[in-house]
């Protein structure tokens, strides 16, 4: 079996780790918290990072950290990973969408203005697959209306937009770093910022909002996304190779986009001009004129051993939400349409070429048959 995607992990992780066990420091204290963190922030662009659980939680504490809550708006994409709503729920704010581009895939800019409403707090956009959102046009909107802009790079470690890495453009970045993240701690996330106060502030929210000055009071609701040392430890040995994890996947990308640019009826990635992809996951569309739906062609490859994923449900598809009455008889055609032709390739930094070569050779075989 050809795996979507598995962590690259070697001996210096391991080393990291087992210095952990040997001093003791397995929990939410230690030396390779803050050196992650610091490390982490710097390579981003940003002068304050702070370590969470999850990039799920590292939404939600950039979003408490700006003290978004009940009656505030949060515009999301309609086409995301549904923690991205999920996070703005956890604040008992509502998710505004606003549908996708149809090349990129992410939040179209042109949509979002339409959706602004005297409660609109937060425009957080999602890189979606690795491509950075178009951050000029989401920037000069939110300075407009005077609001904030967190985001969403859980899959877009090392992504750049005009030479600026993502999750450094916006006010606020929160990302991911689970297993298969371009840089994984097995789970666990990062809030990243320029601003001190909300580096402040989520940093005392994230650790139960203890009293700095006698510890067992608690001023504010806080919650424990409190990353681990050992996860840190991973963490930083995967950051000290991350030129080597992004340059993998845009290898994949690269070859993937040599052997099938040909082949009718599949819609490759795009890495727009002025836009850095990372190609966290390598995306397809099937289209009508490949022959077979996409969920034919992902049965045929695990057949012959080659796992794959289909993309993500649209928001206002998610039955939670509907139990919830949000989005009611809303349509986002073009998320709808992402959600039924898309599905993404193997994928991880340690793929071989001869997979990749083996993958698209399948795909020409099976659509030969047709």
């Amino acid at each position: 079996m050809i795996p979507v995607c598995e962590p690259l992990l070697d001996e210096k992780e391991l080393a990291y780790v087992v210095d952990c066990l040997k001093t003791n420091w397995i929990s939410s204290k230690g030396k390779y918290i803050e050196a992650f963190e610091e490390g982490f922030a710097r390579y981003c662009g940003c002068k304050y990072g702070v370590a969470t659980t999850s990039g799920t939680t590292a939404l939600h504490l950039a979003l408490a950290a700006l003290g978004i809550g009940s009656g505030d708006e949060v515009i999301v994409p309609a086409f995301t990973m549904a923690a991205t709503a999920f996070a703005v729920v956890y604040t008992g704010a509502k998710p505004v969408l606003v549908d996708a581009e149809p090349d990129t895939w992410n939040i179209d800019p042109a949509k979002i203005e339409e959706k602004i409403t005297s409660q609109t707090k937060v425009i957080l956009p999602v890189h979606i697959y690795g491509h950075p959102c178009e951050m000029d046009a989401i920037m000069q909107m939110a300075r407009k209306y005077n609001l904030w802009v967190v985001e969403d790079a859980a899959e877009a470690h090392g992504a750049e937009y005009k030479g600026k890495r993502a999750g450094s453009i916006g006010h606020v970045g929160g990302f991911s770093f689970y297993a298969n993240k371009i840089i994984t701690t097995g789970e666990g996330g990062m809030v990243v910022t320029n601003n001190p106060e909300i580096a402040q502030r989520a940093r005392l929210l994230k650790d139960l909002a203890f009293s700095p000055e006698k510890r067992f009071l608690h001023l504010d609701i806080g919650f424990n996304y409190r990353m681990t040392n050992l996860q840190a430890a991973i963490g930083l040995a995967q950051l000290e190779k991350v030129d080597h994890l992004v340059a993998a996947r845009r290898r994949n990308a690269h070859y993937y986009n040599r052997f099938l640019k040909d082949m009718p009826g599949i819609t490759l990635p795009v890495e727009r001009k002025e836009a850095k992809n990372v190609y966290w996951m390598y995306g397809l569309l099937i289209e009508d004129e490949f022959g077979m739906s996409r969920d034919e062609l992902m049965d045929r490859l695990r057949e012959k051993g080659i796992e794959t994923r289909t993309f993500f449900y649209p928001m206002h598809q998610q039955p939670v939400f509907q139990k919830m009455n949000l989005f009611n008889g809303e349509k986002y055609p073009v998320a709808e349409a992402l959600a039924q032709k898309g599905l993404y390739l193997p994928s991880g930094s340690g793929l071989k070429k001869e997979e990749i070569e083996e993958v698209c050779q399948t795909i020409k075989e099976i659509r030969a048959r047709i």
